[in-house]
């Protein structure tokens, strides 16, 4: 977690400020991404559970549409969040503040 309560940015040379809100940036696409697998998990769980009964019973799943509308909200945010640090590392040295496609891996929904 990132400490506020230090030296505030104006007063940082610009390339410090661009660092931190870049780790910032990289730090919720990683949280997001956390929250991405816990619901792809959820829903295989919920898959996984209406498979084993029995083969005269439907289950009418109602929890599947709200995790995929979460997943792609989620989605969502993680390109604009991505977005924005290509426009952040656009302003200046990308090689301070760029991440590679390795270092960021991308989930569907």
């Amino acid at each position: 977690m990132l400490n506020f309560a230090g030296t505030p940015l104006v007063t940082m040379p610009e390339t410090d400020s661009r660092q931190l809100i870049a780790a910032d940036l990289r730090s919720l696409i990683a949280r997001i991404e956390s929250s991405m697998r816990l619901i792809d998990a959820a829903m295989t769980q919920e898959n996984d559970s209406a498979i084993v009964g029995s083969a005269d019973i439907f289950v009418l799943d109602d929890v599947t549409p709200r995790y995929a509308t979460a997943s792609a909200a989620l989605n969502a945010c993680r390109a604009g969040l991505g977005h924005a640090l290509q426009c952040l590392s656009d302003s200046g040295d990308p090689s301070e503040i760029a991440v590679s496609a390795a270092e960021r891996p991308h989930l569907t929904a």
